[in-house]
């Protein structure tokens, strides 16, 4: 059966001047994720990622446990939404319609949960019929690029691949959604609860796709356990 992984990146350095490179704590769980394929005999044949660091690293330290190496291609296309561009161009929007959010920007989203949720209300009028602000990339071109980076994997790879993905929590939600024929407004949905480093499965032939799980992470739940630490982020 042809697969590919979804693996999102470890976590990020939130709240640092360069959020783009991995905290400490993101590095152990690239490397554990590492040790997890190995231990678990899932071999790569090829790994993919987008051009963002923290992408880039987590395919790094994660690819160097497998038994040899492994071939590692660059698309940009795998790259996160851009939560930046969107707050700094939606949000005054969305702040006109959402008295809630305007609460959390007026006391500074200071918070990973008050960011959380305001990137909660932006997607979704990213997504939606209303927004038509042509500063940023619109909802219909970012979704047409992640679909046609998963076609050109499958069509470049062919069939019988254990092939994986490092890439971020958006792209692995649109991806998902997509599986499943589902549409933009059903896509954050997936896109909140994905963990860092976590892992989701699917299953292709020729060009047809389906989604065997979803956003596992039970392997830092157990490592975590042992060591008393715990391994088990968002953000």
């Amino acid at each position: 059966m042809a697969t590919i992984y979804l693996f999102r990146h470890g976590q990020a350095s939130f709240g640092a001047d360069d959020y783009d490179k991995l905290s400490p704590l993101g590095e152990r769980q690239a490397t554990l994720l590492g040790q997890y394929l190995r231990d678990n005999g899932i071999v790569l044949d090829a790994a993919y990622s987008g051009d963002l660091l923290r992408q880039r690293e987590t395919a790094r330290l994660a690819l160097a446990s497998q038994q040899a190496e492994v071939p590692h291609h660059v698309d940009p296309r795998f790259n996160e939404i851009d939560n930046d561009e969107q707050l700094r161009h939606l949000l005054p929007e969305v702040i006109k319609i959402n008295p809630a959010v305007r609460t959390l920007v007026e006391r500074g989203l200071s918070s990973s949960k008050d960011y959380q949720k305001a990137i909660d209300a932006v997607f979704n009028y990213w997504v939606s019929p209303q927004c038509s602000d042509t500063r940023i990339r619109s909802w219909a071109d970012y979704s047409g690029q992640v679909a046609a980076a998963l076609q050109d994997l499958m069509a470049t790879q062919g069939s019988g691949k254990s092939l994986g993905i490092f890439t971020s929590g958006g792209t692995i939600a649109t991806m998902v959604a997509q599986v499943l024929g589902l549409s933009g407004e059903h896509t954050y949905q997936f896109y909140e609860p994905i963990f860092n480093c976590s892992v989701t499965q699917i299953f292709y032939n020729g060009n047809k796709t389906s989604l065997s799980y979803f956003n596992d992470r039970s392997w830092l739940q157990i490592e975590g356990a042992k060591t008393a630490e715990n391994l088990v982020t968002y953000r």
